[in-house]
């Protein structure tokens, strides 16, 4: 325990230290990532070349540091095109190409399988069903049975993956709530910890679901759930109270089941600090000058940047709607001030994001046509995928960055932005519904839902002198380099690892009872 507490200091964590900790605590186990997407993929190019796409979202970016460090396998769903082609006898190839540092092993799903798992209980049922969206869970038991059926074959991936009866196995996201437990009954001694990364609804919300009890009893296999919030623990506990025979410990935030004991924290999710991108070594304004050449601004236009994917439950519409209030009422800003939204198409299969994407494309075009000139157009949307050197290439660029989620675990474009702004300067204008509004609280933080409040944050970022700028994004990129993804990780193992300790003094002293007793 003194090892660990050293290694607990509050200093700044990093690959290096990251990697002791591994080495330290976990060097006879296996570490096995439990996820949906890849890290990578691999599709057919339409000259029949094979093309190698990084995956973007804040799950790999939280996560990538920590399976790199200790050289461990990812497991997750095979979706590129070519990804079988690369694959070996064992379904898995090693990542990244140039210089391999962990394997990627993939699960492959049929079409039918994903639409009922993926598309069907997960995103149809679990995703709204946890952002409070106006959108309504749909639950079928088509769908459940293919959720069950896909999260006991990752279950046998991990099993097959780990090299030792006493793995540390990760498991992320709402995709995997059974698999906990699925995991528990093929290897015994595991230390599990389930992550969940969107938010965790209140037990009446969570009550819709039909298959409430199911769910948690799957989560509740792990040895550690984690969560964005103390919020989300809460409602978590308070759930597994009402929704399973667990004894629920509030004040120390522990359950009790069939003779084990499981914790529930908090780990807010964070980026990789400093960040990885060659284009940090581009100053900014050489980023704007980029930035205004692709898109024909003049050299003094503000800049404003949102990055989300195409979904309801990130403020897109709103902030579009924000922006218009902004040149309605501060006319000096018309002509001189662009909005560049990065919208990634996601799940378009689904008729909620269809007509989300056609909505965002009209209330841009309208407000274009309004305020537009054949020189200008105030709102610029990229609705396809943008590679993440790109993506920072705007953020160092921008005046200010909108995050105006509706209801989000963390959102991770905040750290992003802040991450990204070495020169102190730019403004975030963040949702108070975002996870990431707790520690960033430097930010304009607003309703995204009151059009004027967001309209009013922003005139407020593009009149903020630079003095002022600096106070704000100093103190932000304070608590980032604090809290980075290497400290997130740093926290969920030593947790992890005194769970272990703990299950292993337990077991001594449950076998001296038992050897006393019988001698006795």
């Amino acid at each position: 325990m003194r090892r660990l507490r050293q290694l607990h200091r509050r200093d700044c964590w990093n690959a290096k230290r990251l990697k002791h900790l591994v080495d330290t605590e976990f060097r006879d186990e296996s570490i096995v990532v439990l996820a949906n997407r890849a890290p990578f993929r691999h599709d057919r190019a339409p000259d029949g070349s094979i093309v190698l796409k990084r995956s973007s979202g804040g799950l790999v970016t939280a996560l990538e540091p920590l399976i790199e460090a200790c050289a461990g396998v990812w497991v997750a769903h095979g979706s590129g095109t070519a990804d079988r082609i690369v694959a070996d006898a064992r379904d898995g190839v090693s990542v990244p190409p140039a210089r391999p540092r962990y394997r990627l092993r993939h699960v492959w799903l049929q079409p039918h399988e994903e639409r009922g798992y993926y598309d069907g209980f997960a995103n149809e049922g679990l995703w709204p069903l946890c952002h409070r969206a106006n959108v309504p869970p749909i639950f079928r038991s088509s769908d459940f049975d293919a959720y069950r059926v896909v999260n006991d074959r990752f279950a046998d991936a991990v099993s097959a993956e780990a090299s030792s009866e006493e793995p540390l196995v990760l498991v992320q996201d709402y995709h995997f709530a059974l698999a906990p437990a699925m995991i528990r009954e093929r290897l015994p001694l595991a230390t599990i910890v389930a992550f969940w990364h969107i938010p965790w609804p209140r037990p009446s919300e969570f009550a819709l679901c039909p298959w409430r009890r199911q769910l948690v009893e799957g989560l509740l296999g792990s040895t550690i759930v984690g969560f964005q919030t103390p919020e989300d623990c809460q409602n978590f506990l308070d759930t597994a109270e009402i929704w399973s025979h667990a004894d629920v410990d509030r004040a120390g935030r522990t359950l009790s089941i069939d003779g084990r004991s499981l914790a529930v924290r908090a780990y807010p999710v964070s980026v990789e600090w400093p960040c990885r991108w060659p284009l940090r070594d581009l100053s900014v304004p050489a980023c704007r000058a980029i930035v205004r050449d692709r898109f024909g601004l003049a050299a003094d236009a503000k800049i404003g940047v949102g990055v989300d994917r195409l979904d309801y439950t990130k403020g897109i519409n709103e902030k579009f709607l924000a922006v218009e209030r902004l040149l309605d009422n501060y006319p000096a800003f018309r002509e001189r001030f662009v909005f560049v939204q990065v919208a990634e198409p996601t799940r378009e299969r689904l008729a909620p994001y269809r007509t989300l994407h056609a909505r965002v494309r009209e209330t841009a075009d309208r407000i274009n046509r309004r305020f537009g000139t054949p020189g200008h157009q105030p709102i610029v949307l990229l609705d396809s995928r943008h590679e993440p050197a790109d993506v920072y290439r705007l953020l160092r660029a921008a005046d200010l960055c909108f995050v105006g989620s509706l209801h989000d675990g963390m959102n991770l474009v905040a750290k992003e932005f802040v991450s990204a702004r070495d020169d102190e300067q730019g403004v975030l204008v963040l949702s108070a519904f975002a996870g990431a509004s707790r520690e960033l609280s430097d930010a304009l933080v607003v309703d995204p839902r009151a059009i004027e409040d967001g309209a009013s944050a922003m005139a407020a970022a593009l009149t903020m002198s630079p003095a002022a700028q600096a106070r704000r994004m100093r103190a932000m990129r304070a608590a980032v380099e604090n809290w980075s993804s290497h400290r997130w990780a740093a926290e969920l193992l030593m947790d992890a690892a005194r769970a272990r300790r703990a299950a292993s003094i337990s077991e001594t002293v449950e076998g001296a009872v038992l050897a006393s007793t019988q001698a006795s």
